[in-house]
């Protein structure tokens, strides 16, 4: 099984026709930074300087409300991904003839099963109902996936392109000029808003942040416009125009998305926790300029092997993610390798886990287990 969105297949050293070795490449760089990357990062910056040390912490940690910092591009840039795959496997698929009717169950079966997945992630084991968190990370993307796919499934370029205007025109009007009981129009304080308030009465369990979620039900409404940017990104890679046109044109793109949603900062605050609209063109510039680079470098100029360990990382984005929560690997880093810890630099230490989660992707990967939803 596999529990990510994207179309898997048995790895190789060159890629399988249809698919992009730079999808994988660009899910295992966005993942490399949750599963020890960031900390390792921190940690060599430190060994130059305290100042190094103290730049890096604050770019790699998320800021309190407004504002963006790059550790908030991993988790939009993962979307993204999710909805550049969508061309390459379920629009490929109609294309050859399978079943609509097929085709929206094994949509459906996804989303479904990786909000259960986030569910699980968050203690649902624990069986206390009245406590549990519900929304979740898995769960947004899960959500934002299928219904991106059934839009993607029924609709063609012009109407995607529609639907992701829509979204992001109906969330700004709706956070910004329809009163919320108790605070009016245009209040995006911490719990003032319409995000707060639905999220409140919608969901069970507890929330993240007491009255607030920043993966509630409101939000997620927006991040399916960072899946459906992704879609219109596969679409145009799988145009007929050359590799080299592609990448230009989607780096050109990227940077008129990121330079729009940070114009449109004082209007709309770019905000992660809301998901706001100019959060999404500004994370969706990024993650379109990313694309293009790993897309033209892998794919078109065919520089392959430097992206080995993203790629092992990729293929089994979702599985380690999981798995992390359940397996602690620095404890397990620390309990071998503690009696010559002192023959270690701090910085080589610090990337103790991340080289132990990696070696166990690389067992997986070698073995061509790919766990899938």
């Amino acid at each position: 099984m596999s529990a990510d969105p994207s179309p898997q297949s048995a790895p190789d050293d060159k890629t399988p026709p249809g698919r992009l070795m730079s999808l994988d490449a660009l899910r295992g760089f966005d993942m490399f930074w949750i599963i020890g990357g960031a900390e390792w990062v921190i940690a060599i910056c430190f060994s130059i300087s305290d100042h190094y040390g103290e730049r890096a912490k604050y770019l790699l940690e998320h800021p309190d409300w407004h504002g963006y910092t790059p550790y908030d591009q991993i988790f939009p840039l993962f979307m993204f991904i999710a909805g550049v795959a969508i061309p390459f496997s379920l629009l490929k698929h109609l294309e050859e003839g399978q079943s609509k009717a097929e085709m929206y169950i094994r949509v459906i079966y996804r989303g479904l099963a990786l909000c259960l997945l986030g569910a699980i992630y968050n203690g649902l084991l624990k069986l206390d109902f009245e406590q549990a968190r519900y929304p979740s990370v898995l769960g947004r993307i899960g959500l934002s996936y299928m219904f991106a796919a059934l839009i993607a499934m029924n609709t063609r370029v012009r109407g995607q392109v529609i639907w992701t205007a829509g979204i992001l025109i109906g969330y700004w009007a709706l956070m910004m000029f329809v009163p919320v009981p108790g605070y009016g129009a245009g209040d995006l304080v911490h719990g003032h808003t319409w995000e707060t308030f639905l999220d409140s009465w919608l969901i069970p369990g507890t929330m993240y942040n007491e009255i607030r979620d920043p993966e509630g039900l409101i939000s997620t409404i927006p991040s399916i416009a960072t899946v459906l940017s992704g879609v219109l990104a596969g679409q145009f890679l799988r145009s007929e125009r050359s590799g080299a046109q592609k990448a230009l044109c989607l780096l050109a793109a990227g940077a008129i998305c990121a330079v729009a949603g940070r114009v449109l900062h004082p209007i709309f605050p770019v905000n992660k926790n809301l998901w706001t609209s100019t959060f999404v063109l500004y994370t969706t510039g990024w993650s379109t300029m990313a694309l293009s680079l790993f897309y033209l470098v892998i794919d078109v100029w065919g520089y392959r092997k430097w992206a080995f360990v993203f790629v092992v990382i990729g293929m089994n984005a979702i599985t380690i993610y999981l798995v992390r929560e359940f397996i602690h690997f620095p404890r397990i880093f620390e309990f071998i390798m503690r009696p010559g810890k002192e023959n270690f630099h701090p910085a080589i230490w610090a990337g103790g886990e991340f080289f132990l989660v990696w070696l166990f992707l690389y067992v997986l990967y070698r073995n061509k287990i790919f766990l899938r939803v």
